[in-house]
């Protein structure tokens, strides 16, 4: 089957989430199936496999909604977007695109590292299920990437099209842990800061446990570092602004849990990346966190930083087997597995639409 793979959302030096699903997935799609990778920047070829490719529009242009009329040449059985917003119009094949989460239509604050006219596009685009609604309907397929978001396009009726569920999987960052015990009283963060994230949860619980120091592994503008820090004078941060992948590696095998408080995730891969590492995860109890952290995961009530030290100082009496449970569990998840699914429902749409 020819595969029209849209790379346009991987970025040029660190992957993002989207970036990686992308990348990760086209690799294993790949070994399978004759794939051709869209870009709209030839440096995104850095980090992506060596596959044939074409030079396309960025996906922010204005001429987005044209897209598959302007690519109806290529040569190809069905076109999969790992992104929802690319345009159907005119399109000369099938169209598969992805829903990720519905994240921002109940914390409606984009994304800072955008534009003013994006930021107020995405403010007006999610003020209403009715434009996502549009375009989901508008496609043959639709991918999202876990059974939480499947019940919430199913809940708010966003498509009347198929619907596939194909998961994000942790990146190999080495060989997991060996020791039975921390050997440091470290507890990490990976993730943004913004509100939904509730990094300020994480904060006060640090100032609860004494001897123990938080890390916050990614870029912070001046002012949020500010205003962390004076949350809660006791506790002990390190601010990384940034770590690189083999960094980050060797500051979880240190830890004695990787924590999460965020209210809300479409997935969450950097719980999956620690677990997979043998690194307990001690994570806000939301539905999303359950369905990836499973049995392993040591959950606490959204928002209380007092359960999520109880949780952290429990770990002290079975942190080996709680990190024998967190690799076993992270173990379920795989890109090989979830490109094997994205194929054969690839392979589905483009028979349905034949016929």
């Amino acid at each position: 089957m020819r595969i029209l793979f849209d790379c346009r959302y991987v970025r040029l030096e660190h992957h993002d989430g989207i970036s990686r699903y992308s990348a990760e997935l086209v690799r294993e799609l790949a070994r399978d199936h004759d794939v051709t990778m869209l870009v709209s920047d030839e440096r995104q070829l850095r980090m992506l496999p060596a596959l044939p490719h074409l030079l396309g529009p960025s996906p922010a242009g204005v001429l987005e909604p044209l897209t598959a009329w302007r690519l109806r040449r290529v040569p190809a059985d069905i076109a999969f977007s790992p992104m929802q917003t690319i345009g159907s119009v005119g399109r000369a094949w099938p169209l598969v695109t992805t829903v990720h989460d519905l994240i921002y239509y109940r914390h409606r604050t984009p994304p800072r590292d955008q534009s003013p006219l994006v930021r107020g596009l995405w403010r007006l685009y999610h003020l209403s299920f009715a434009p996502q609604r549009m375009l989901l309907n508008a496609v043959d397929g639709v991918v999202t990437i876990s059974e939480t978001t499947r019940r919430l396009l199913e809940r708010h009726r966003l498509t009347r099209r198929p619907v596939a569920v194909v998961g994000n999987a942790p990146s190999s960052l080495g060989a997991p842990v060996a020791h039975e015990q921390p050997p440091t009283r470290r507890l990490v963060y990976m993730g943004s800061f913004m509100p939904y994230k509730d990094v300020e949860t994480l904060v006060r619980a640090a100032a609860l446990l004494p001897g123990h120091e938080l890390h916050l592994c990614s870029r912070v503008d001046p002012a949020t570092r500010a205003r962390l820090t004076a949350l809660a004078p006791g506790a002990s941060l390190v601010f990384h602004d940034g770590v690189s992948d083999a960094d980050y590696a060797d500051l979880l095998r240190s830890a004695t849990a990787f924590v999460h408080a965020s209210r809300d995730e479409g997935f969450g891969i950097p719980v999956l990346e620690a677990m997979s590492l043998g690194v307990p995860a001690v994570i806000a109890d939301t539905e999303i966190f359950r369905e990836i952290g499973g049995d392993a995961a040591r959950f606490f009530p959204v928002g209380d930083a007092d359960a999520l030290a109880r949780a952290v100082r429990a770990l002290e009496g079975e942190w080996a087997a709680v990190s024998r449970a967190s690799l076993a569990q992270a173990a379920k998840h795989t890109w090989r597995e979830s490109a094997v699914r994205l194929g054969a429902f690839l392979e589905r749409i483009a028979a349905e639409a034949r016929r």
